[in-house]
Order: structure tokens, then sequence, then C-alpha cells
């Protein structure tokens, strides 16, 4: 610890004062020279920090998932408005997804009058702002999550925001759904993105907005308020989400673990000067988290230490790890690949098991480069990571076609190949980076159970057998939502897989085209009954490997 081994030196904080008046109503810039000096110094109070937030507000909030929320300053906010209810309809935006699929991150917004709009990439580990968006409580608007890194530093720039081709001939794209959510969007008449044409070239135009209010966490902060992220499991959108509050003249304000002397900070750790940030919360105990996935701090997370790969469990032989094993296959040396969350992620253990992880780059959109992906509410955090880019930053490589593979999940598919993640079931979603990582991957493998619902499959001398299938189709006619345009990817020649634990599917002119079927399976028995329409089929339809489905590792080589 820091306080013992004398890494930090400390400043007095006994002129920490409690809410009053004096704070409520500050909102501004130009302001906050004066408060500061009355106040002692830029260190405040989480509830402190709440009363600065007022009504009408754009909220913009650090985080990708369960890394680097700024959770009590967000509960502060919501005790404020259950208190005294207000503010109210803020507008809520943050770059990917933010929440534990419980109550933590921006579920502790999710109160009626306190939110008036949402735009964001992603709100499944959001349930109760779900709510909201499903009731129509709020306007809800899903861009793609590269988009919304992106467009932080357009606002810092005060650029007319970012011109792209992601979300083309997608739900995004406004000659389909313009990234509307909810009903409460489509009746609200404002526009997130606009169809351009560029020198004889379609594009999309996601305008800037203005950003009132930041909220981001870092590690420690000195007085001055620079703000450190070295013990964080990866570099979010601190940086750009500052740049563009403090750019648009808002108020910027840094949740940290611990509060240090000026001076105290080695200039490598600082990734958010003073000059940008206007105060500084040190975070109660049991609101700061490393991550969801863990209450503990983890420096293998950090790149502080690494832990041995023996360390590691590996997956048990089930659909999952059919999948991942078949993904896996796709794997040739010196790849820079992305895993999805849930059934993708399995490829990372699948290659650690393998022992192949030192010939390829394992990657995720939080920016984490290398090691071993985390599961869970730890996507977006890598165990022995060799390289955190920064969020934007790794979006410039994604979109630029830098992913030689990709694997993702998908909740429908239809027979022209286009996938649905982002809404289905009655149940908003979002795309979070979906869309930038699918559209321009050079390979993309769609993976997860051919059916939904609970299966049980039986393994034996290399064969699968379904003991009992799984209750819904995925396979449908036509999907809900458009969040992968199976036109889109033949236009620009991608080689596009849908790997299932009983069959593979290319997309090809034809559409959908099963090319392999596991050894066991019957394509009338176990395959077409099972889905809404009948693929083509390859004149050279094939069996899948054997070993995938085997106890034993698969000895793969690369």
């Amino acid at each position: 610890m820091p306080i013992i081994s004398g890494d930090y030196t400390y400043p007095d904080r006994t002129h920490l004062t409690k809410p009053d008046a004096f704070l409520r109503g500050a909102h501004r810039h130009s302001e906050h020279v004066s408060r500061k000096n009355a106040m002692g110094g830029k260190i405040i109070t989480s509830r402190q920090a709440a009363e600065l937030v007022r009504d009408g507000d754009t909220l913009a909030v650090s985080g990708f998932v369960g890394f680097s929320v700024p959770d009590d300053l967000m509960q502060a906010l919501r005790e404020r408005f259950i208190e005294t209810s207000a503010p109210r309809d803020l507008t809520l935006f943050h770059v990917g997804a933010c929440g534990d699929g419980k109550d933590r991150g921006a579920n502790r917004l999710a109160l009626d009058g306190l939110l008036r709009k949402l735009v964001c990439a992603h709100i499944g580990l959001e349930p109760e702002i779900n709510k909201l968006v499903v009731a129509n409580k709020i306007a809800a608007f899903m861009l793609p999550q590269g988009v919304n890194s992106h467009l932080m530093r357009a606002i810092a720039g005060k650029k007319m925001g970012v011109f792209t081709h992601v979300g083309l001939k997608t739900f995004v794209d406004p000659r389909i759904e313009g990234g509307k959510a909810n009903e409460a969007a489509r009746r609200s008449g404002e526009e997130h993105v606009k169809l351009v044409e560029i020198e004889g070239t379609e594009q999309l135009l996601f305008p800037s907005f203005p950003i009132n209010i930041a909220f981001i966490r870092g590690s420690v902060a000195d007085e001055d308020g620079n703000v450190a992220l070295h013990k964080e499991g990866l570099i979010s959108d601190q940086e750009e989400i500052a740049a563009a509050a403090h750019n648009c003249g808002g108020i910027v304000i840094a949740q940290v673990d611990r509060i240090v002397s000026r001076g105290s900070l080695k200039p490598h750790d600082v990734k958010v000067h003073a000059f940008c940030v206007d105060y500084i919360v040190q975070g109660a105990k049991e609101l700061s988290f490393q991550s969801y996935l863990s209450d503990d701090y983890h420096p293998e997370w950090s790149g502080e230490y690494r832990m041995p790969l023996s360390a590691s469990a590996f997956m048990k032989l089930d659909a999952r790890k059919v999948i991942a094993r078949r993904g896996a296959l796709e794997l040739k040396p010196g790849m820079l690949v992305n895993l999805g969350i849930g059934v993708p992620d399995g490829v990372a253990s699948v290659a650690a098991e393998e022992g192949i992880n030192d010939h390829i780059t394992l990657s995720i959109e939080s920016g984490a480069l290398g090691g071993i992906p985390l599961p869970s509410v730890g996507i977006g955090g890598s165990a022995n990571a060799e390289a955190f880019y920064k969020h934007a930053d790794i979006f410039d490589i994604y979109d630029g076609g830098g992913i030689d593979l990709t694997c993702l999940g998908a909740a429908q598919i239809d027979q022209r190949g286009n996938v649905n993640v982002s809404k289905f079931g009655g149940r908003v979603v979002g795309p979070g980076g979906f869309i930038n990582i699918s559209q321009n991957a050079k390979k993309v493998c769609f993976c997860g159970t051919f059916t939904a619902g609970k299966q049980e499959l039986a393994f034996k001398n290399g064969e699968l057998n379904i003991v009992k299938d799984g209750s819904g189709i995925k396979f449908i006619k036509a999907v809900e939502q458009v969040s992968f345009s199976g036109e889109r990817s033949l236009e620009t020649g991608q080689e596009v897989l849908y790997i299932t634990e009983r069959a593979v599917f290319k997309l090809t002119e034809r559409g959908l085209t099963l090319a392999e079927i596991a050894p066991g399976i019957e394509v009338e028995r176990d395959i077409f009954p099972r889905m809404e329409f009948k693929p083509a089929i390859a004149s050279d339809l094939k069996i899948m490997d054997p070993r995938l489905f085997q106890d034993e590792p698969m000895r793969l080589e690369l």
C-alpha cells in the first residue's frame, strides 16, 4: 500500500465541507475559480459533486461495463434526486455499457424524472435503465460504441461531428431506424445521425452536442486535480469525456480511490491533467471498484504484475467449448483478434489451453491488447495484458480494418445473413462495439448455440448427440433489427461464418449457406426443423473436426 511504502505523500483534508446552498446551482466553468477558492481547493464530497448537476444537463459518465465507473458520484446523484426530486430531465451519455446486470453503474440513475434522454451504445447490463426505455419514460438512442468514443473527441475539438461509414445499412442508418431505440425517441423529433454524401460516397454524420457535466473515475489524484489511471484495468474514455466537457464550458468531476499531495504522481501515470479537472472526490470504498468482477484489486488486470497461466481454469466440454474451439480453428499466426462477450470469449480460454496465445494478439474494444480477456462482467479487462490503448484509439484501428478475425455473438440470424444483437423479444440491448467490429473485420465468426434455451447434449467418440434441444428459434426469416448487414458485407468482400455446436454456415451470394455439420448430426432431423427457412447447402458440405467434441485438448497448431 502506498501509504505504508512512502510512494506518495498525503494532503491535509480537514477543510472538506458539508453540502450547503453555496454549491447548489453551481453550474458553469466561469464560476469555478471563486468557488474552489472559497472551498479551499478542488477536493469535495460526492454529495457536493451531485449538487453541481442542474436540470436539463447532459451528463457524460466514464466506464466500460464494470471498469472505470464512478459509482460513488452516481449514487450521490441518485440520493440527491430521491431526497429533493432534483435535478430533473438529464440527458445521460456513456460511450459503451456501464452496469453489472443488476443495480450498479448507470442503473443507479434509473429514476423516473431524473432522466429525459439516453445516448449510448449498450444497455444489456443496465436492466433498470432498460425498464425506463421499454416503458418510454426516456428517449433512447443507441449508437455504435466506436462512434461514441470518437464523438467525444469531435466535441472536444468543436468539430461538426463524426463522419463515418460505420452503421450504414444497419438500424443506425436514418433510412432504417436512425438509432432510435424506442417510441419516445421517435416522438422526440431529435436526430443523432444523418445520411450525407461526400465526393460521391455515402457517409453517416453523427452530430456533436454539448456536454455540461462529466463524471469520470481514476485511481489516484493529487490535490491539484491531476488524475492517474495506473491501477485501472483499462484506459477507458476519461480523457476524451473530460476534454469534451471542459471545452464545452462544463464541469469535470473525478472520483478516485486516493488523493495525494501535489507533485506525488509520475507524469507517465497522469492521463487527465489538472487543467481539465474541476473537482475531485475520494470515493467510498464500498462504491469504488476496479471491476464488478471482483471486489478486490487484481494487479494482473492493471498490468502491475503477471499471473501464472496455470491459475486459469479451462472450460469443460459443452456447447460453448465446442463453438469456441471451432472459432479457434480460424486463428492464424500474427492475427489481431477481437472477441465478444459470452460464447465468443471462450475462444480466449481455448487458445490458452492449447498454448497458442503467444502466436496471436487478442484484443477487446476497451483497448486491452494481449493476455487473456476476462469473462462475464469483467469483459473489457484482460489478465496479463501486453498494452492498454485508449478506448477511442483502438476504434481507429478497428474502423480501418485492422482486425484480422473477430468472434461475436448473435441473438438472431436470418436467411440474408443479417444478424441482430441489439433489440429482440421486447428488450432493448444496443449494439455496443458490434457494428464497428463486424463491419470492418477481415473475417467475422458469429458464435452461438443453434437454438435458444436450455440444451442437453451428449458427446461420445467425437460425435454430438442432441438429447434435449433448446426451445427457441434463432435462425429466422427476418431479424427484428439489423445490427449486421449481410448485404453490405457481400459488397465489401468480407468472409463471414456462423458457428454453432452442430453446424457452420457461410455467407454467400445465395445467402446463408450450410457449410459444415457435426459428426452424429442429421440435417433433416437436427437442423432444418429448427430453422424458419431452408438455407442453401454448399456443394462440398463438410463434417466438423471430431476433435471439437472430445474431452482432451485438440493439440491445435497454427
